[in-house]
This record gives C-alpha cells, sequence and structure tokens, in this order.
C-alpha cells in the first residue's frame, strides 16, 4: 500500500492527516466505493478527528479561504485554496465515512430518475411516481421517463419530514392526554 501524507495550513498552523491510496486508475481511486477497507474508516476517523479540532479552532475565520497542500511520495506537494465551505464538506465527509457510512455528492441542480428518488426518500419507486402525478414534486419527461431536480427533492423530504414530525407530536400530545403511558 502506497501511502501519501496530505497536510491542511491555514494561518501558518498546519494538521498532517494520513491517506492511504488505493491505486490509481484514469486519475481515479480503485474501486466502486469511497469505502474499501477497515483501514480507511480509521483514517477518515483520525483525519475527522484532527480536522474538526482544526475547523473549530479557525472558526473566528469569517468563512476565509483555506490553503491545502498535498505532498505525495513520488511528487513535489502542490498548494490550493479552497473556500472554507468545501473545508467544513471534507470535514462532514470524513465523519460519515469514519461511521462506516457512504457518501454520494450530488449537485442540487442535477435530476434524479425516479429509482433514485425513491432510493433518497427510502419510499418505493411507485409512491415516487404516484406523488410525481399528484403535482406533489414537480418533474419534466424525457420520451417517457420522469426526471427530477435534485432541489425539488429536498424540498419535498423536507416538507415530508416537517408533516411526519407534526403528527408525531400530535400523536405523543393524544397519548399525554389520554394517560397512555408514553
Amino acid at each position: 500500500m502506497r501511502v501519501s501524507s496530505v497536510h491542511y495550513v491555514c494561518r501558518g498552523l498546519m494538521v498532517p492527516l494520513v491517506h492511504s491510496c488505493m491505486g490509481k486508475r484514469s486519475g481515479k481511486l480503485e474501486g466502486d466505493s469511497l469505502m474499501d477497507s477497515q483501514a480507511d474508516v480509521l483514517l477518515a476517523g483520525e483525519g475527522d478527528r484532527k480536522l474538526s479540532h482544526f475547523l473549530a479552532s479557525a472558526s473566528k475565520r469569517r468563512g476565509a479561504p483555506f490553503l491545502l497542500t498535498i505532498q505525495s511520495d513520488e511528487q513535489d506537494s502542490e498548494s490550493i485554496s479552497i473556500p472554507a465551505s468545501a473545508f467544513r464538506l471534507l470535514v462532514d465527509i470524513l465523519a460519515e465515512m469514519s461511521r462506516g457510512n457512504a457518501v454520494t455528492i450530488i449537485p442540487t441542480k442535477s435530476e434524479v430518475t425516479t429509482q433514485q428518488a425513491a432510493e433518497f426518500l427510502n419510499v418505493s419507486r411507485p409512491f415516487v411516481v404516484k406523488q410525481l402525478e399528484a403535482n406533489a414534486v414537480p418533474y419534466r419527461l424525457v420520451g417517457t421517463h420522469r426526471r427530477i431536480l435534485f432541489s425539488d427533492l429536498l424540498r419535498f423530504k423536507s416538507e415530508m419530514d416537517r408533516k411526519r414530525e407534526d403528527t408525531l407530536n400530535e400523536l405523543a400530545i393524544d397519548a399525554q392526554e389520554n394517560n397512555m403511558g408514553y
């Protein structure tokens, strides 16, 4: 296994993070998933802890960009400035990976299929189709296939979550009023 070191630099403070390289294929990591091994989970956890601590101590930066320096065993180091929001996203990705969760990044302006929407919402595809036909979520047709803007799907999910929370609160109030022991 080839190991490269990655350093995050901000105002002279350098935080090292070791990242294992799984091998290269067309400039991408091998494997279909970002979670290839237990070693990756452990490395992600270490990176999350170090970068979270660093991010918390740098919270007074007010959105100033971070200088990211990457150094591999085979190449010179390369430094780039990244937005603070991208740095926070990196920390969030590492946190999820450290929990063993796969991470997928979907641009909000992208379109998804009804199957992808169902998987995202954790519902059946027929349920999604029913919601589309009821005009609960905007969509467009590409031939005979429905496409949903991910941003519209996020709004629908937020509305579903809000309704679910309201219903649970009503049930809890009813249970308390009726001395149901909950």
